[in-house]
């Protein structure tokens, strides 16, 4: 096994309604080259950062993506196919029409992108369906988290364009004072836009990174930090898988190109980065396509030490835990 989980200890509970402050959270730093670890708190992160360094997150802003059937049906939305037309995950038995509150309707017409997702086309548009989503819709939660918190508890302070079914969870322990504060120590930030699909089917079963497309965009305001950064000597550091998915899906080697589209980049620890020096990101299970991508810093040796120390040192899991920086090289 991979990685120790039989001691975790899974966060239930927003930091802030357990008495912390959104950055209050613990952060376990790895340096690849040298295999060091150090334990600290994640409101000084940017005492392991330079000035010249860049911070890039993913401003897409959670949407309540689940709705109830009017005969108490489940539905998970997962991606956008094109206008009112998505993937989706149905859990229970149904038909394929599906009928909801306020006379919002769907058929689903096949398979999705990959079993168990089904194609669901709704009765209007996407602009309405995402009124409709806030109207009736609840956030997507899974077997971790015990009660029901609200939206607002799954959006990163700096949210601004809705599409995310599941929070970009690395970068929720991040507030507004912390953000100055990195500013002021020489860290730029730059923002990217990725949609999270559903990471997880239930019933053990993982998507395949393969067969999981996300829509994101880069702007050019974004992209000329990056690379401005990149040509000075600067570290590119990208809060959360799905900064890495975007990044390194429009690096064409040695910049970041704005653009707009669709990724399906799979990244093991047989990849090689182009785009990011280090990873910001949280503590999730060992059948997420996530892990896979920690080995492309860490490699499998790297991941196993890391979750070893975190389960150790009784670190919290999933994206009301605790947080882990990764860095490739460490800098004198």
């Amino acid at each position: 096994m991979l990685i120790p989980t039989e001691k975790r200890l899974d966060a239930d509970t927003p930091p802030e309604k357990r008495g912390q402050m959104r950055d209050g959270v613990r952060l376990l730093t790895y340096w690849s080259d040298s295999g060091r670890i150090v334990h600290g708190g994640f409101s000084q992160l940017a005492h392991q950062l330079e000035a010249g360094d860049v911070l890039v997150f993913n401003n897409s802003r959670t949407i309540p993506a689940e709705l109830k059937t009017v005969d108490g049906i489940r539905v998970r939305l997962s991606r956008e196919v094109e206008d009112g037309t998505w993937d989706g995950l149905i859990l229970g038995e149904s038909s394929k029409k599906l009928e909801f509150m306020h006379g919002l309707k769907a058929l689903v017409t096949g398979p999705g992108t990959e079993p168990p997702l089904v194609r669901l086309v709704f009765s209007c548009s996407s602009s309405r369906l995402l009124r409709e989503l806030y109207r009736q819709g609840d956030v997507i939660r899974y077997e971790h988290v015990a009660r029901s918190w609200p939206l607002q508890d799954y959006q990163t302070v700096y949210a601004s364009i809705p599409g995310s079914v599941e929070m970009p969870s690395a970068g929720r322990a991040f507030t507004w004072r912390m953000l100055a504060h990195l500013q002021k120590h020489g860290i730029r930030l730059a923002f990217v836009t990725l949609h999270a699909g559903l990471s997880y089917y239930g019933d053990d079963k993982w998507p395949n990174p393969a067969l999981h497309p996300e829509a994101f965009s880069i702007e050019d305001e974004q992209a000329a930090i990056i690379n401005d950064a990149k040509a000075n000597g600067g570290r590119v550091i990208a809060v959360g898988t799905t900064v890495v998915r975007a990044l390194e899906t429009a690096s064409d080697g040695n910049t970041i190109i704005p653009q707009a589209g669709v990724t399906s980049l799979y990244l093991s620890r047989t990849s090689k980065l182009t785009a990011v020096d280090g990873l910001l990101t949280g503590f999730h299970e060992q059948e997420a396509s996530h892990i896979d991508l920690l080995q492309t810093f860490a490699g499998e040796e790297g991941v196993k030490a890391i979750y070893k120390e975190a389960v150790a040192k009784r670190y919290l899991w999933h994206e009301f835990g605790d947080m882990n920086l990764l860095m490739r090289q460490e800098r004198s």
